[in-house]
């Protein structure tokens, strides 16, 4: 074990507030939580951790600079008596550290600073720091089909280590959004809780359907006569096709409008939307019959109409 002096980068006179803020400075510095996937700042942390424990309570301090106990609080000589009646449980079974507000205080800023995720506590034995840390949260992506991000549904996750998850969509989830699952990141430290696995949704495009806001927009080609005469036509919906009326007379680019087949309401305050049917008059097939262009010659010199005149080109 190195000299705590020299761990905490203190004098051997340093007073009780020099060791308090050398403490201060090198638990943020190498703390496990500011310096992921390191393993020898984790250690440091460790060894500041154990050393500020054996500094910060005067009868050890005292007991290591005579040289009865080193580094570990272990006894150098036979001493037995003081080992024997810490093992016994006396006093409590545990050290108590020379001012326990200040150590309450201390808990207090790496909570603040670390959500909570942070426990040290002085165990038997002359035993450094138990230290308890919240495990790190895992990162994923989950690509959702466009509908099933709509309706909602559960997907199965397959995670790089082999394992999987079953992620339950809620409906109406957008793009971009993330899910957390509680304690299903990495373990713990020292018994701490584990992290959480944080899941970023991709939602596909879907070939006709588009969502704005809560609402689904959709374009349905009609034929000239369905246009014209109206009729009832079958359009696709999220839950499936359904049959609505087209006016007679539609143009295209008329919009007719489904309710409640938007993205449906979820939690409080989200109400749910409904779908926008936008007509798109198609000619076909009829656009070469030969009784259908004759009929259109004798019928348009008696009904004159000009659907470009609001483009302002008419003298």
């Amino acid at each position: 074990m190195e000299d705590p002096y020299e761990v905490l980068g203190v004098k051997r006179d340093a007073s009780d507030d020099d060791i308090r803020r050398a403490y201060r400075k090198l638990a943020k510095k190498f703390h496990p939580d500011l310096n992921p996937g390191d393993s020898q700042a984790e250690e440091r942390f460790k060894a500041v951790a154990s050393a500020h424990e054996l500094l910060s309570d005067p009868d050890k301090r005292g007991r290591y600079d005579r040289g009865e106990i080193d580094a570990t609080g272990a006894e150098r000589r036979p001493d037995h008596s003081y080992y024997r009646d810490f093992a016994e449980g006396r006093n409590g079974g545990r050290y108590h550290g020379g001012d326990e507000e200040e150590a309450d205080d201390f808990n207090d800023l790496f909570e603040n600073l670390f959500g909570g995720r942070f426990r040290a506590r002085a165990a038997g034995g002359g035993a450094g720091p138990e230290i308890r840390l919240r495990g790190a949260d895992r990162r994923y992506s989950l690509t959702v089909d466009f509908l099933d991000a709509i309706n909602g549904t559960t997907q199965r996750l397959q995670l790089p280590e082999g394992k999987t998850l079953d992620v339950a969509v809620p409906s109406g989830i957008e793009d971009g959004k993330v899910l957390r699952l509680k304690g299903q990141g990495d373990p713990g430290l020292g018994g701490g809780p584990p992290g959480d696995a944080l899941i970023e949704v991709r939602i596909t495009p879907h070939p006709f359907f588009k969502r704005v806001g809560n609402d689904l927009h959709v374009e349905v080609p009609v034929t000239l006569s369905e246009a014209v005469l109206g009729g009832s036509i079958t359009v696709p919906t999220r839950t499936g096709p359904v049959t609505m009326t087209v006016p007679d007379g539609s143009d295209t680019g008329r919009v007719l409008r489904l309710r409640g087949k938007g993205v449906p309401a979820g939690r409080v305050g989200r109400p749910g939307g409904d779908q926008y049917v936008m007509l798109k008059v198609e000619v076909g097939p009829g656009a070469d019959d030969a009784e259908l262009k004759a009929f259109l010659r004798n019928w348009a010199p008696g009904h004159a109409f000009d659907p470009r005149r609001k483009l302002g080109m008419i003298p």
